[in-house]
């Protein structure tokens, strides 16, 4: 008996970029034997067996529903606005890399019932590729050119080529396809040029360029010779900066210490024993002109001890010595008399 079938070719496999849009075939025939409703359902199966398959686009009873799957929501419909007309084929825009997956075509028309898988992968363009060159630029050593994208779906490829000159890879080199390096041994003037690396894969191309230039090896013993001299003469700098501000904070030191230090040509002060002298000799010139009856009151002065520092001050009242009261006329009108003029002995008494 001969029921619903699926007219579609046996593509079951679409590589497609990144931002493109692909048309996933579902085109199918109905028989007189179909005779219910008619249901077209398009599913994503996961990779992962454990989960469900996700329906995300599906006509039923003359309506289409294409709600079920945010992640497609505006970027998926149905190629035919009339699926019904024997064609359910499905239509993705915008291609992103998370669409890569399995996608099944199911058509139920009962007793009818059929379906088809098709392997869609979604490849990224290489994108921001950058050349770099590592090694010394020197005569003689070894360079190598490098070439790496940041975007762009496996596998890539990467390939070089020189656009001057002779527009040739110089003869001893070696090229990795898989990793983007172009190593150059024994480097030449004749290596100096402009090189190209194009990155490719199944879906796109890219590319970047890089400016070599081979000179002759650096004078290494004058730069060392140039870099030692520079350093001496920047640590003699130093030490001239360090000796000039330990001087001078020296010097700012040595100041202060003789601001409140004692001058040495102001005299120092009069010792007790010199105080006591100059009251002794202060006594004798006023005794030498007195008479010896005014000398009884002296005489009862006892004169056992060194004056201290007190003596100095105001002596008290004495009514019976009156030294500032005697005077030279008193001595005219009694004569000649002898005068006793105290003396120190060695215990400082007076005798």
């Amino acid at each position: 008996t001969r029921s619903l079938t699926i007219t579609s070719d046996d593509q079951s496999m679409f590589e497609k970029a990144q931002g493109e849009k692909v048309t996933l075939p579902c085109a199918f025939e109905l028989s007189e034997e179909d005779e219910g409703p008619l249901d077209i359902e398009w599913v994503l199966i996961p990779a992962d067996n454990q989960k469900r398959e996700q329906i995300i686009i599906m006509y039923t009873v003359d309506r289409i529903y294409n709600h079920y799957y945010a992640a497609t929501t505006g970027r998926m419909q149905f190629t035919n606005l009339d699926p019904k007309s024997g064609d359910g084929s499905l239509d993705i825009l915008n291609l992103k890399a998370a669409d890569t997956g399995t996608y099944q075509c199911k058509v139920k028309k009962a007793p009818g019932v059929q379906s088809k898988k098709i392997q869609l992968t979604v490849l990224v363009k290489p994108a921001r590729t950058k050349c770099s060159i590592e090694g010394s630029q020197e005569i003689g050593k070894d360079v190598t050119l490098k070439c790496m994208s940041q975007e762009g779906s496996p596998l890539l490829s990467y390939d070089w080529r020189r656009v001057s000159g002779t527009q040739n890879l110089p003869a001893i080199s070696m090229l990795n396809k898989n990793t983007g390096e172009l190593l150059l041994k024994n480097a030449s003037r004749e290596y100096s040029g402009t090189y190209n690396c194009v990155a490719s894969n199944r879906v796109g191309t890219d590319e970047c360029s890089v400016e070599l230039n081979v000179t002759p090896p650096v004078n290494t013993a004058g730069i060392i010779t140039g870099a030692i001299i520079g350093t001496l003469l920047g640590l003699s700098v130093l030490c001239s900066l360090i000796f000039c501000c330990c001087k001078k904070h020296r010097e700012k030191k040595y100041e202060k210490e003789v601001h409140h230090d004692i001058r040495e040509d102001v005299p120092p002060p009069k010792s007790r024993s010199s105080t006591a002298r100059s009251y002794i000799g202060s006594n004798r010139s006023s005794l030498g002109s007195m008479s010896p009856s005014n000398m009884e009151g002296y005489t009862k002065t006892p004169y056992s001890q060194v004056p201290s520092e007190d003596f100095e001050r105001a002596p008290p009242q004495n009514p019976t010595f009156a030294p500032s009261k005697v005077a030279a006329p008193n001595l005219s009108r009694m004569g000649a008399v002898p005068v006793m003029i105290p003396a120190q002995s060695k215990d400082g008494s007076i005798v």
